[in-house]
C-alpha cells in the first residue's frame, strides 16, 4: 500500500539536489504516541524529515469536544518531495521489504532499517541519524537515556533470570525481546504466526548474541493454541501478547504483559510511545509492574502467605 502511494505521488517529482530530509516509514505500529516521540525527538536535534504517514492524531484526536474524521498528518506536498530525500530509514522490517526495493531501485535512495527500542536500539537509531545528518545527539537526550538507564538498574533484580514467552508481529517480538534481554530476563518461547525464515534467522541470532537468549525456541506459522501447549509443558514468568492473551492468562494463570496488537480490553495504551527511551520507560513500566502485582497477588493472605506482602518492592 505504501509503495503504491509514493509511486502515485512522486512520479515526475523527482529533482536534481536533495531536499536535506530524512524520511521516516513507521510501518504497521498502532501505538500512535510513537509517531510523537519520534518528532519530539527530531525537533530536539534540528533534523528535517517527513513521516510516511504521520498518524499521530487519528486515534486521540487533540480537538476540544468534536471528532474530526481527517485531522490532518502528512501533507500530500510534503509526500510527494519524499523522493527527493536524503535517505529512508524504515522502523520496522518485514512490513516495508516492498517500499524499501522501490525506494532503492527507482528513487536511487538510501535506505536503512532501525528499530529504536530499548538502550542499545535508540542508541543505534540516534547514532545512525546524527552520520545520516551531521545533527548532534543533544544532551536533552542524553539525560532522557540516563534516566532510563536509572529505572532499569531500579527495577533490574526483579526481571532479571524471569523466563518469558512473547508473540506478535515480526518487528515488534524483535524490538521487544531485544529490550528485555538487556536486563537480563530470558526468554523461552517466541511465536509469531507471520513470520518467515528471515525472521527466524535475524530472530534466532539476537538470541546467540545474549547470553540470556540460548535456551529460547523460535516458532513461526503457528497460532495461539500452540502457543497455549507452550505455556502449559514449560510454564514461564510472564508472557507478552496483544489481548486474546487473556485467555491464555486464564487458562495457564501465568501473567501477561499486554503489548501489541489488538489491545482491546484495556483503555489508552495506544496512546503511550514504546520507542525511544521515554518508550523503553513504559515498557519497562507495563513488564515490572506486572511482575510485582503478581507478587502481591500471591503473598496477599493475612497470617498465611504475607511474609512477603512488601510495602516497599
Amino acid at each position: 500500500m505504501m509503495r503504491g502511494i509514493l509511486s502515485n505521488l512522486t512520479e515526475g517529482k523527482k529533482k536534481a539536489t536533495s531536499n536535506g530530509k530524512i524520511n521516516f516509514i513507521p510501518g504497521f505500529d498502532t501505538y500512535v504516541g510513537n509517531n510523537r516521540e519520534l518528532k519530539r525527538m527530531m525537533g530536539v536535534m534540528g533534523v528535517d524529515y517527513t513521516i510516511l504517514s504521520d498518524t499521530s492524531d487519528y486515534f486521540d484526536s487533540p480537538n476540544t469536544g468534536e471528532y474530526e474524521m481527517y485531522p490532518g498528518g502528512t501533507k500530500l506536498e510534503d509526500a510527494a518531495d519524499s523522493i527527493n530525500a536524503k535517505a529512508t530509514v524504515a522502523l520496522q522490517a518485514y512490513t516495508t521489504p516492498k517500499t524499501r526495493e522501490y525506494i532503492e531501485t527507482k528513487w536511487n535512495q538510501e535506505t536503512k532499517v532501525l528499530r529504536p527500542f530499548g538502550v542499545k536500539g535508540t542508541d543505534e537509531f540516534l547514532t545512525a541519524i546524527s552520520e545520516l545528518t551531521g545533527k548532534p545527539i543533544p544532551e536533552e537526550l542524553e539525560i532522557e537515556r540516563g534516566r532510563l538507564v536509572d529505572a532499569i538498574t531500579d527495577s533490574y533484580a526483579w526481571i532479571h533470570g524471569k523466563k518469558f514467552a512473547i508473540y506478535g508481529d515480526p518487528d515488534l517480538i524483535i524490538s521487544v525481546t531485544s529490550f528485555l534481554l538487556e536486563m537480563g530476563a530470558e526468554p523461552v518461547h517466541i511465536l509469531c504466526n507471520n513470520g518467515d525464515e528471515a525472521f527466524k534467522k535475524e530472530m534466532e541470532a539476537i538470541l546467540a548474541a545474549s547470553p540470556f537468549g540460548k535456551e529460547a525456541k523460535v516458532w513461526i506459522q503457528k497460532d495461539l493454541w500452540h502457543f497455549r501447549s507452550l505455556l502449559f509443558t514449560e510454564p514461564v514468568d510472564f508472557f507478552v501478547g496483544n489481548s486474546y492473551g487473556k485467555y491464555l492468562w486464564r487458562d495457564t494463570k501465568i501473567p501477561m504483559v499486554r503489548i501489541g496488537y489488538p489491545i482491546f480490553d484495556r483503555h489508552h495504551l495506544h496512546r503511550y510511545a514504546t520507542l525511544g527511551y521515554q518508550g523503553g520507560l513504559n515498557i519497562l513500566n507495563w513488564v515490572v509492574n506486572t511482575i510485582l502485582d503478581e507478587l502481591d497477588r500471591n503473598s496477599n493472605i493475612t497470617g498465611k502467605t504475607d511474609i512477603s506482602f512488601d510495602l516497599i518492592r
